[in-house]
């Protein structure tokens, strides 16, 4: 597709929607940018700085147009310890080594992972981002006066209740509007966004993170950069795949990947945190009409703007509002349904998707929850392919030929019944394996072949091996060895 084509496409196709989609996110990013930088134990303004860093760049660099990124959960709740032993210059490091390993992933074109990604490990992956939200508000509602809570309910209150009668204005934004004006007028002394650091006054600066070149900084930051490079990834992959179904148009996972990756990079010099695409407020900016790359280059442009000129007005906002609204945000984030389907889902993948919310919010690494639902996905699939697997036998009337028919997948969960099938002892004169209806896979399959064909073999038996599929037949020709000068000395041998 030529360049002025896809400038028409993806920047000026939808331009009135797209300018109009991008002013709602950037009202709506700032409460959610200043909650993630305090669930990252920063300064608010590493949150709203990375924010429109990101959007700005990966409006530009993305694979997804349309999808807004940002500072997000995902990755604010890997940094909280970082950042606690550490010190803020290391994050900025493992920002930067992040959007490295990002950028290498989708140079690998490692997008292709995503297919191994099951439903239960998805939603284990938000069932446990949605506790982890809520745990990092623990703090804002423990010994605190009465009237921090009285305020909470009430922002929770004209969250949900206020899109029932008014949408012109996203309600989290109305609720920061309302309780910042009560806590003003009445002069309420509540802990305010200002009280949770400094806000940005002036424009980003360049910098270097302030951390010494050596071996021992990279072994601190490398693994925390690693789960911030696969979680972001996994949220902005999961988040590109359910835009690209809202929207009926495709997306470039692998370039996404490398987006995300120089976003992040690029974003760690003027002092801001890593982020990844985001849900809730990608499905603010489709269902507002957002489609085309301006809208999300729009958001970050206007939040910046906001920033320069209502930040004083931005500190003064109080933590209630912001508890408020991540506490919506974990309930919005949680997949209720998945506690009813508990009953009706398969056990093994009630088991993965409880399994990956356990370690999560144990380790509070959402890759090593992610990683191990894989694994287990994985070994119940193996496992229960492997049952779907028979050997039946039929013996001619002259009890000289005995025709073994495998049906199934012969690979290495279920090699065990395959040689568990064969009767070695009272072997006839020919034997016929028929394998039409199966397919072989790997070289435990074929070693096992080469086993059973090597000891009918040794009893005096003839055998022939039918109906290998072109697949198969590749796979055994190149690794069998029962046809092989030497195979029976190789079976006596072992």
């Amino acid at each position: 597709m030529s360049f002025t084509a896809t400038l028409k496409r993806d920047w000026l196709g939808n331009v009135r929607n797209d300018l109009l989609a991008g002013l709602v996110v950037a009202l709506a990013l700032i409460p959610e940018a200043i909650a993630f930088s305090i669930i990252a134990g920063v300064d608010p303004k590493v949150g709203l700085f990375a924010s429109v860093s990101i959007a700005i760049i990966i409006s530009i660099v993305g694979g997804r147009p349309g999808m807004i990124s940002a500072a997000t959960a995902a990755t604010a709740v890997l940094m909280g310890t970082l950042v606690r032993e550490h010190g803020l210059e290391y994050l900025l490091a493992a920002t930067v080594l992040a959007g490295v390993l990002q950028m290498a992933a989708g140079a690998l074109r490692l997008a292709e992972v995503m297919r191994f990604v099951s439903r239960s490990v998805m939603t284990g992956f938000v069932n446990a981002l949605a506790i982890l939200i809520f745990m990092a508000q623990l703090p804002e509602l423990t010994d605190v006066p009465p009237l921090t809570y009285v305020l909470v309910a009430l922002g929770l209150a004209i969250i949900y209740l206020v899109p029932r009668v008014f949408t012109a204005v996203p309600s989290p934004l109305i609720c920061i509007i309302v309780i910042t004006a009560l806590a003003m007028s009445f002069g309420w002394d509540l802990r305010t966004v200002g009280d949770m650091g400094e806000l940005p006054d002036a424009l980003p600066v360049l910098a270097i993170p302030d951390v010494p070149f050596t071996l021992e900084t990279l072994l601190i930051i490398l693994p925390y950069s690693a789960g911030v490079a696969a979680v972001g990834l996994l949220e902005s992959l999961m988040t590109a795949q359910l835009v690209d179904e809202l929207t009926d148009t495709p997306s470039d996972k692998n370039r996404e990947c490398v987006g995300q990756g120089i976003a992040n990079f690029f974003t760690a010099f003027i002092g801001g945190m890593a982020g990844c695409a985001m849900i809730g407020q990608s499905m603010i900016n489709v269902k507002s009409g957002g489609r085309g790359r301006l809208s999300t280059f729009v958001a970050g442009v206007f939040l910046f703007i906001l920033l320069m000129l209502l930040g004083d007005l931005v500190a003064r906002i109080p933590m209630a509002a912001l508890v408020a609204i991540m506490i919506m945000v974990s309930i919005g984030t949680f997949s209720w349904s998945s506690i009813r389907a508990l009953k009706t889902h398969p056990r093994s993948s009630s088991v993965v998707m409880l399994t990956v919310v356990v370690l999560v919010v144990l380790t509070h690494n959402l890759a090593i929850g992610v990683l191990a639902g894989v694994l287990l996905s994985g070994i119940f699939f193996a496992a229960k392919i492997a049952q779907i697997f028979r050997v039946s036998s039929t013996l001619s009337a002259d009890g000289r030929e005995r025709v073994y028919t495998v049906e199934g997948q012969l690979f290495f969960a279920s090699v065990d019944r395959f040689s568990a099938a064969f009767d070695f002892r009272s072997a006839p004169d020919r034997v016929v394996i028929d394998v039409s209806r199966a397919h072989i896979w790997d070289i435990s399959s074929v070693a096992a072949i080469d086993s059973v064909v090597l000891k009918f073999r040794r009893e005096g038996a003839d055998v022939t091996l039918r109906g290998m599929n072109e697949a198969s037949e590749t796979i055994v020709d190149r690794l069998a060895i029962h046809d092989k000068p030497g195979a029976m000395d190789q079976l006596t041998g072992h």
